[in-house]
């Protein structure tokens, strides 16, 4: 005598919210924004829930914390919709994402590394020894407009007289530039360089940029983990053979 396969656990929201730690409210935004799976309606209208939801809540809360929400249920929808191979890539690209924010973290560390470690070593600056923009530019692989744009904001700091209209850049406005440059490719926005600019020239000390970028390369660990959680959880919906309860189970 064979046994009956046993029936889907069934969800309520107010349960679904238990056992996901949402709230019912976060359950009923996320089935109407496509997060997750959409409900069936009962007789009475209330949506019903299946292990499917649960599983879909938890990816999307650690897909949320590696690469933010409003990726978070894109992706969500992304891999609901297309086919297996393209679903398995859209997840792969966040990871490929994180790993290159990573890259650029590190390279960003190495070359603040080597600018403090140059400048240990070199001679003291001749008097007049200064950088046209153009030659800065070069220098540091970046746009005269970029130079220009980082002195608006107070990142950098060129010489200008009135005999002199041209910029010119004097060693100490030469670091700040090589340092503003190692943060912005390790990813940090204008608001932060600026505050460890600030810190920096308070200070005399590069030591908050160097904290900054390993506190970035600590956030990206973090936030791969999270994505291999929810990697796993993304796999195990892939593979399941319905994407909701069936119309025929209420």
């Amino acid at each position: 005598m064979t046994s009956e396969p046993a029936a889907p656990e069934r969800y309520t929201t107010s349960r679904l919210a238990a056992v996901s730690g949402y709230s019912a409210q976060q359950v009923r935004d996320l089935d109407r924004l496509g997060v997750i799976p959409p409900a069936v309606r009962q007789d009475n209208a209330y949506r019903q829930f299946t292990r499917i939801h649960v599983m879909a809540l938890r990816a999307y809360r650690d897909l949320a914390l590696a690469v933010g929400p409003v990726a978070a249920r894109a992706t969500m929808r992304d891999v609901r919709r297309l086919p297996f191979d393209e679903a398995v890539a859209r997840i792969v690209a966040l990871h490929v994402a994180l790993a290159r924010s990573r890259d650029d973290a590190l390279a960003a560390l190495h070359a603040l590394d080597s600018i403090v470690d140059g400048s240990a070593h070199e001679a003291p600056a001749a008097p007049g020894d200064t950088m046209s923009i153009s030659e800065l530019s070069v220098a540091l692989g970046v746009r005269s407009s970029t130079l220009r744009f980082w002195e608006q904001e107070g990142l950098i700091a060129p010489e200008r007289s009135e005999s002199f209209a041209s910029r010119r850049y004097p060693p100490a406005a030469v670091s700040d530039a090589r340092i503003v440059a190692a943060l912005r490719a390790g990813g940090y926005r204008i608001p932060g360089i600026r505050a460890i600019m600030t810190s920096l020239h308070a200070l005399g000390s590069t030591a908050d940029a160097r904290e900054a970028l390993r506190d970035r390369l600590r956030d990206i660990a973090l936030r791969s983990e999270a994505l291999l959680r929810a990697g796993a959880a993304l796999a195990d919906l892939l593979r399941s053979p319905s994407d909701s309860v069936t119309a025929g189970d209420h």
